[in-house]
């Protein structure tokens, strides 16, 4: 399945403001959101946008691409989540966020064994994670309460995994994941809630889009 290859801070120049897609870079000046104006949309009329004069329908579509690529999903797999998250009981907007933190992928960042999504993404591709001892390479499987992910012992000799497992203590967990850092586990303590949900999305816009 294509990717998009492109520069990750044009996503962001996109959409006026920060959705982290490059890990600890998004935190620094150079983050393209920081040195460029904020009003600057990308492209050949991007400096006669004016992101204050969006529509209702516009304002919804930018909510469901913002989603889309902070998770890094495509259209078809986050319209399939959606129908999910809709099928479940509660509102369809926060078992949509709350399906997309249980992402394998997701939960791998929120670890802190990837710098950003689209890391945690390649490196759960390469079979570098467990889920209960088991082998786990695919980054849309959505992990339950009490499932436990660990790195596979031969992983761990790679320098790119030995830097995450240094840097584990400087990292801040969320609090349904109980966090091992001997053992380099994680335990899936809780299912998330809307309030673990870091980036103020606004759901009901995504809602009102998928509805019409």
């Amino acid at each position: 399945m294509s990717r998009y290859t492109g520069p990750a801070c044009r996503l962001c120049r996109r959409e006026s403001e920060k959705l982290f897609l490059k890990g600890e870079r998004c935190y620094t000046d150079k983050c393209a959101v920081i040195r460029r104006a904020k009003s600057m949309i990308p492209g050949q009329h991007g400096a006669s946008m004016n992101m204050n004069k969006t529509k209702e329908y516009g304002a919804q579509l930018r909510e469901k691409q913002k989603a889309k690529r902070i998770y890094g999903l495509h259209e078809a797999q986050f319209k399939n989540t959606f129908r999910r998250a809709d099928k479940l009981e509660g509102m369809a907007g926060v078992n949509l966020l709350v399906l997309l933190e249980r992402r394998f992928d997701n939960v791998i960042y929120k670890m802190g064994m990837a710098e950003s999504r689209k890391e945690a993404r390649q490196l759960v591709t390469h079979g570098h994670f467990r889920i209960n001892g088991r082998k786990a390479n695919i980054p849309s499987m959505i992990l339950k309460q009490g499932d436990v992910i660990s790195v596979r012992e031969q992983s761990r000799r790679l320098e790119k995994i030995k830097f995450l497992i240094d840097n584990l203590d400087n990292r801040q967990t969320v609090r349904w994941l109980d966090l091992d850092r001997n053992n380099i586990t994680a335990t899936v303590t809780a299912i998330p809630t809307r309030e673990d949900v870091d980036f103020p999305f606004k759901e009901s816009l995504i809602v009102e889009l998928y509805s019409k």
